[in-house]
């Protein structure tokens, strides 16, 4: 059986699959992903990167990162890193303000809803150009979206943004009509990526899969509308972006950025404390506590929107019905799910893998936003109520101490599975392995990169495995990761991919439920919906949320200054959903390197030429989770 992933986004290290994911998690190929990160010795930057970095007195903003840009391709990239590449060099319709992730302009500099709630409007501003130079026009946007709408590999991170759009018409170079079947909250949050029509019409389906978006790539390479333009990249080594000249927007102090990849922390921190690096994003917890009070480094702790959670194959199927995967049969039983839950104790979690920089998890919305609902009762640590199921459920043990199906079969074996590049998921499965033997549940662990992990969630090729979303403000994308017809699905010619629900949890209720707050226009019933959707998840164990964490991140304050938060002020500066930071930081003063180097987003400043009024949304992405956080954990 051939397999691939959609894509979808999860972010910190999962997917916006976020971000996404975090970070959920949308549409990559699985069989044609990367291994994530890095050639990156210890504390060595790559010899290639600094060949290729520019010319003395160029300004180029150096990222240091644990996870690999898996594609450039925006339907098919699912990594959280992907969605800060695409941010840097593509416009959305509107974006998330730093402040409070209200919306705000972007290529649409206004719009308009009819009274009926049917007809949306959208006035696209005139002085937008792609970095080849042409035109961003109307025709773009109609293009873009209506490509998703058509699409099947488009919609998998997409397709919720689009779910009740009916038409998509340019009626002049500066107008945008969308009709919809029902009238939606998310108009004004579309975090949908606009292309240019004169590239991406040359690239039909079945290129589309194959489709790098690279310099080199066929027809052209990436050509986007934001401030920078991807120039060179090298798969585990390094990203290079310039300033895009042609970019309508306020130009950044910076001539560009420049992601270099790293295996691990250590290696990072010292890269940073070298100066290889002006910036180290997603660090542990233990190498963070390290750079505190160091000479010439901000390190911040910022509330963040994305969470770590375990998964079940809960009996992975394609969305026809046919079943998949090695899942193994005792997983289907919501009350062995609700024992493995109870014998997870993740106030550890929290002080192990985060170093108490965050909070035990339970719902799939963070609490970061108004949508979160709390459990009433929350699933407890306790190994004694554990077992205590999983006897009267009949799963008795055997000679060897472990577990076996009620017909007396089939022993409790799993096989869990582990993220390379983050310390989190490997400490958080080595925990799991266990509390699992104390409750007579044996397992087998491996570390696989993000790209096999993929393939395996396609597959239903797994029992248990750890990862992360990071999630979007708006909470349609995170609660569609649920949904029955997000499971894998195959194409004419045979091949299967990934869609968002990693744990093969249905349930026709949840799926009106979604449909119900897609198009419930009141905020606090909307709300409501929300969070009965997410305790309905909950109570069924789809997920075990682990932790929210902060998210840490670090700066050399003698190289730049004016880093934006979002939100605003306790939020992350860089992999946001938006790209405040990039376009507002700039080297610092003569004797002010001692300084925060945060800007608060509520002194004056333009961001991409317009007064900060409103929402860009990530996948995930970032789509995601989404989508699916293939940025979403702390490690």
């Amino acid at each position: 059986m051939k397999v691939a992933n959609d894509g979808t986004s999860r972010g910190n290290g999962g997917r916006r699959l976020g971000g996404h994911g975090r970070d959920a998690t949308a549409g990559l190929a699985v069989a044609g992903l990367v291994a994530v990160a890095g050639a990156v010795g210890a504390g060595v930057a790559p010899a290639s990167a600094d060949e290729t970095s520019g010319s003395d007195d160029e300004l180029i903003f150096r990222v240091g990162v644990l996870q690999d840009i898996d594609n450039f391709n925006p339907f098919k990239g699912i990594t959280a890193a992907a969605y800060e590449a695409w941010a840097l060099s593509y416009d959305q319709l509107t974006g998330f303000s730093a402040e409070d992730f209200s919306p705000e302009p972007r290529l649409a500099e206004s719009w308009e809803q009819s009274d009926d709630g049917l007809t949306w409007t959208y006035t696209i501003r005139d002085d937008a150009v792609f970095s080849d130079g042409e035109p961003l026009t109307a025709d773009d946007v109609e293009y873009t979206f209506n490509r998703i709408l058509d699409g099947q590999v488009e919609k998998t991170n997409y397709g919720s943004y689009v779910a009740q759009i009916d038409t998509v018409k340019a009626t002049d170079d500066t107008t945008v009509v969308m009709t919809l079947k029902k009238p939606t909250p998310i108009m004004e949050r579309l975090s949908v990526p606009i292309l240019p029509e004169h590239i991406w019409s040359k690239i039909d389906d079945a290129e589309l899969r194959d489709y790098a978006n690279e310099p080199d790539s066929k027809p052209v390479g990436m050509i986007g509308s934001g401030p920078f333009v991807l120039e060179e990249a090298r798969e585990g080594e390094f990203y290079r972006f310039g300033r895009n000249p042609e970019y309508w927007g306020k130009q950044p102090t910076i001539d560009g950025v420049e992601y270099r990849l790293y295996r691990n922390a250590d290696a990072l921190v010292q890269a940073l404390k070298n100066g290889e690096v002006d910036f180290a994003d997603d660090l542990d917890a233990n190498v963070f506590a390290a750079l505190e009070g160091e000479e010439n480094i901000e390190a911040r702790s910022s509330d963040y929107y994305g969470f770590n959670y375990l998964t079940f194959n809960a009996g992975a199927e394609l969305v026809d019905g046919t079943p998949i995967g090695t899942g193994h049969p005792s997983l289907k039983d919501p009350e062995v799910r609700l024992a493995i839950h109870h014998a997870v104790d993740k106030e550890a979690l929290v002080d192990r893998t985060l170093d108490g920089r965050g909070t035990p998890g339970t719902t799939i919305i963070p609490p970061l936003y108004p949508e979160h609902a709390e459990p009433e009762e929350p699933v407890t640590f306790d190994p004694e109520e554990a077992n205590r199921i999983l006897d009267e459920a009949g799963y008795t043990r055997g000679s060897d101490d472990i577990r076996t199906m009620p017909n007396g079969s089939n022993p409790l074996v799993y096989q869990l599975y582990a993220r390379q590049n983050s310390e989190t998921s490997q400490t958080t499965i080595e925990f799991l392995a266990g509390w699992l033997r104390d409750i007579g549940i044996d397992s087998t662990v491996e570390t696989v990169s993000e790209g096999r992990l993929y393939e395996i969630a396609g597959e239903g090729t797994f029992d248990m495995y750890e990862w992360g979303w990071v999630v979007e403000p708006d909470p349609d994308y995170q609660l569609s990761t649920f949904t029955c017809d997000q499971f894998s699905y195959e194409v004419a010619n045979g091949t299967i991919y990934a869609g968002l629900n990693d744990a093969f949890y249905c349930d026709p209720e949840y799926d009106r439920l979604y449909e119900q707050q897609a198009t419930e226009l009141d905020r606090d019933k909307r709300t409501e919906i929300a969070q009965q959707m997410q305790l309905m998840a909950y109570d069924a164990n789809a997920y075990i949320v682990t932790e929210y964490y902060d998210y840490l991140q670090a700066w050399r304050t003698d190289r730049f200054t004016g880093f934006v938060p979002q939100p605003d002020p306790g939020g992350a500066v860089l992999f946001q959903y938006g790209i405040f930071s990039y376009l507002n930081i700039e080297p610092p003063d003569e004797g002010s390197a001692s300084g925060s180097g945060t800007e608060s987003s509520s002194t004056p400043m333009v961001v991409g030429g317009v007064a900060a009024a409103a929402v860009l949304v990530g996948l995930g992405a970032w789509l995601v989770v989404r989508r699916r956080n293939s940025s979403a954990d702390v490690e």
